[in-house]
């Protein structure tokens, strides 16, 4: 009797390690889908690898308001021990509690804004993920050794014009402003490797291979020497084909871009630091991006430069004296180039001061030669 006690506490010890490892070993990598009822608000929590190993979310609230579809607000903390999983996102004042289901697929769990509330999150599927409001299709390309790019097509009629976002963002981001400019253009955004749904590598990072992932999706799609429009920290892929490759592109614009990472001049206060010595890896693609930025003295391209600039009568903020230095060097660097200051935008130009980039990407492009 001793031995088949024994036998079946060895079973059922054996079990619960068995189901524990499994846990353990869950990729919970991918978007999870929950609905706060009390509040009717949906949300899908993106989770991913940095590039240390280490678990990122990010959260997005899912509605017709929201400015980036595919990036959302970025967890603080994330953690994953045994099923419980946790995140936070200090920005928010968001915290999320569940407990991932034996079979992976559902977390059960409670999330708290200043009250707590229930919320259950399902693993999305190909067939169940929801999709943003704003048409258009979306493909995949690939421009590496399993490093395949989210691209983006809102249609249109006319030249080809590619949209590249900016740091943390996704080519979502111009979903309010692509579907103005498909009267005039037919128009792609790409989201660059590490973000969003496009594939996160360990490595390429660095300003002149992001600027090749475009050139291949570029190739990938037969567009004919497109006009190149970017937001911040894209400056520096337009630059890079700016620089080496000219004759792929009509033409590139530069929104809150051409800055120090998209133009180099010391001798005009436009000029990145030096680079810290890299004790170890970048842990994140933010932190690979930031360490593999290259210097650029002289675009080749025609290019619009187009400056958030403060009110009239206001003094300007600490950034503005760095932007002066910018635009003097970029119109130095850049001779086949157009400045634009627009008064009272901020670094999202494209979103807060929308029409006046419309008219000034319209009269750019209307201008080149074909």
């Amino acid at each position: 009797m001793r031995h088949l006690k024994t036998k079946h506490t060895l079973w059922v010890t054996t079990l619960l390690l068995l189901v524990t490892g499994a846990l353990c070993a869950q990729d919970i990598r991918g978007d999870w889908q929950g609905t706060l009822e009390a509040r009717e608000m949906r949300m899908i929590i993106r989770i991913s690898k940095q590039l240390d190993g280490s678990l990122e979310a990010r959260i997005i609230r899912v509605g017709e308001n929201v400015p980036d579809w595919g990036s959302g607000n970025r967890a603080n903390s994330v953690s994953l021990e045994g099923s419980d999983f946790r995140f936070t996102v200090d920005s928010m004042k968001v915290v999320y509690e569940g407990k991932l289901s034996a079979g992976g697929n559902s977390m059960t769990g409670t999330l708290t804004q200043g009250g707590s509330l229930p919320l259950e999150l399902h693993r999305a599927t190909k067939d169940t993920a929801w999709r943003d409001p704003v048409p258009h299709t979306d493909q995949f390309v690939t421009v590496d050794q399993d490093v395949r790019l989210e691209v983006l097509d809102w249609g249109g009629s006319g030249p080809p014009l590619v949209l590249l976002a900016g740091m943390g963002n996704t080519a979502h981001i111009f979903d309010r402003l692509a579907p103005k400019l498909i009267h005039q253009f037919h128009v792609y955004g790409i989201t660059r490797r590490g973000f969003g749904a496009s594939s996160r590598p360990f490595s390429g990072y660095s300003a002149d291979r992001l600027a090749d992932d475009v050139l291949r999706v570029i190739d990938a799609l037969k567009l004919n020497r497109p006009v190149l429009a970017g937001h911040s920290v894209a400056g520096e892929e337009m630059s890079s084909i700016g620089s080496r490759y000219p004759e792929k592109v009509a033409g590139l614009v530069y929104l809150e871009a051409a800055h120090a990472y998209a133009i180099d001049d010391a001798a005009l206060s436009c000029s990145l630091p030096p680079a810290p010595p890299q004790k170890a890896s970048p842990k994140t693609v933010q932190a690979a991006i930031q360490a593999g930025t290259q210097r650029y003295t002289s675009i080749r391209a025609p290019a619009l430069a187009i400056y958030a600039a403060p009110k009239e009568g206001t003094p300007p903020n600490g950034a503005a004296p760095a932007r002066d230095g910018c635009a003097k060097a970029f119109a130095k660097g850049a001779p086949l180039s157009r400045i634009v200051r627009v008064p009272g935008a901020t670094h999202y130009v494209f979103l807060s001061n929308e029409s006046e980039v419309l008219k000034e990407i319209r009269s750019f492009v209307g201008g080149l030669k074909k």
